[in-house]
């Protein structure tokens, strides 16, 4: 059995694994807006000091001025946020973007929910094994959620597929617990990062704005180094 039932799994829970959850403080308040000005097929993100904000182009009949927005916030300022009218948050919302699409003209209903990260104890129990959600939960600051719960699908299809060619049982303890070890590092190294730019880019002091710049200048202007960055951040081996 595969759980990839998301962050509350019941497969998870049945099989008594445990998983140590954070919560980061924020709420990540989702919605799809319309913008006047065309998103080119191109995902934009804000790093605000109460936390980040991206929007997400679509394929809608509106054409490219249809965005899906993520936008993590500290509590006080999502409730607050929650709070306002469609016309005061799309205003709202143009400035935070630094009106990067232009003018939101158009706010769908919006919804918020806690951030929590989390991660599972063990991927695995005799004949189970976790992935995405139900194995790991990350901050959605970078996008990173899906490409983990993706590079665990095709780990996972590998070790079955080598565990086919050599005639022995998927469900093999020693099968899983191969996908566990190529995954779980991994993961938790992914998970300790996006932390870790989530309190940079949360702490605005001058000495922390400086470092962060200056650190994002020199991998911009490093070609290697910035290639590596990004194949990790995709998952490409």
């Amino acid at each position: 059995m595969v759980g990839a039932d998301g962050a509350r799994s019941a497969v998870r829970e049945l099989c008594a694994i445990g998983a140590r959850q954070r919560d980061s403080g924020q709420q990540a308040i989702v919605a799809t807006i319309e913008s006047a000005g065309a998103h080119r097929r191109t995902a934009w993100q804000r790093f605000l000091q109460s936390g980040p904000l991206a929007l997400l182009p679509l394929a809608t009949l509106a054409g490219e001025h249809a965005c899906s927005i993520v936008w993590s916030a500290d509590e006080p300022v999502a409730r607050a946020l929650m709070q306002l009218d469609d016309a005061a948050f799309a205003a709202r919302l143009t400035r935070a973007s630094e009106s990067c699409l232009g003018e939101v003209r158009a706010v769908s209903r919006r919804h918020a929910f806690p951030l929590r990260a989390l991660h599972a104890s063990a991927y695995v129990a005799p004949g189970v094994a976790l992935i995405g959600d139900a194995a790991h939960v990350i901050h959605p600051l970078a996008g990173q959620g899906i490409n983990l719960g993706l590079s665990d699908v095709r780990v996972l299809a590998a070790e079955i597929g080598r565990a086919r060619a050599r005639g022995r049982a998927i469900g093999d303890a020693g099968v899983l617990a191969r996908y566990q070890r190529r995954r779980r590092g991994e993961n938790a190294m992914m998970l300790r990062a996006m932390e870790g730019f989530r309190i940079l880019y949360g702490d605005d002091r001058p000495g922390a704005r400086l470092a962060r710049n200056i650190g994002m200048s020199a991998v911009h202007a490093l070609g290697p180094l910035k290639r590596e960055f990004m194949r990790r951040a995709m998952g490409i081996d």
